[in-house]
């Protein structure tokens, strides 16, 4: 059962054209403690992301008319909401789009009704807009040089402005601040920054920290910051 705030029970948008798949999930979630909304497609998801804000939505990737990556897209053009996406279980061309185009993780079909509660669960606990929020323990401030860690405000900046991160981008780069220096382990940064054990042969924790890479400035000598450790994991470079 929950573990909720009694106070603010976490609203998750559903969002799949496979009704029976959906008022299965909505059941199991509304007794796991959720507010649940549901939609069929696109457009009428859109409209309750406007008029009945939620704190994370799940997003089936194949849908007729606007498909989850068009509503995806359509979502980070405006807001960080955290983004759960549904996919085939063989997909992998769909998950790759989908955390590159900055969903914060996904679940493949089909899935058990606990399983989601559980994924979901593991990506609110890691915001704190939601009281299920749990950070990574450490100090709440890092200074490394222009790198500035702000965790009780979900903030990094570089040179004084914010860095346009993820929720998941954030959560991964919070580790490696944390741990500058060292190499940390895609074991331990699935853990910490995904809430769940890494899979051999998931590439999330890729992608999440090329886009990173991407958002930060290069080392002097034109190396970038975060670089990838052969079988061991990634470690965030300091001057």
């Amino acid at each position: 059962m929950s573990d909720a705030n009694p106070m603010h029970m976490p609203h998750v948008l559903l969002v799949d054209d496979d009704v029976e798949l959906v008022i299965l999930l909505s059941a199991f979630l509304t007794t796991d403690g959720f507010r649940v909304s549901l939609a069929h497609e696109g457009e009428s998801a859109m409209l309750l992301l406007l008029t009945d804000p939620p704190d994370i939505a799940v997003i089936d990737v194949m849908m007729p008319g606007a498909s989850g990556i068009d509503v995806l897209r359509r979502i980070r053009a405006r807001s960080s909401l955290p983004v759960l996406m549904l996919t085939a279980r063989g997909d992998a061309e769909s998950r790759i789009l989908g955390l590159e185009l900055g969903a914060d993780d996904y679940v493949g079909k089909p899935c058990t009704p606990r399983e989601l509660s559980a994924r979901l669960r593991a990506i609110l606990r890691r915001t704190l807009q939601n009281p299920l929020s749990e950070r990574t323990p450490g100090p709440d401030c890092v200074r490394l040089g222009e790198l500035v860690l702000l965790s009780a405000q979900r903030r990094i900046t570089w040179a004084g402005k914010d860095l346009a991160l993820t929720n998941a981008e954030f959560n991964l780069l919070e580790v490696l601040i944390q741990k500058a220096g060292q190499v940390v382990t895609k074991n331990l940064l699935s853990e910490q920054g995904l809430g769940r054990n890494f899979q051999r042969y998931d590439r999330s924790i890729d992608v999440h920290v090329s886009s990173i890479r991407r958002k930060l400035p290069l080392l002097p000598d034109g190396r970038p910051r975060i670089q990838a450790v052969l079988r061991k994991g990634y470690q965030l470079l300091t001057e």
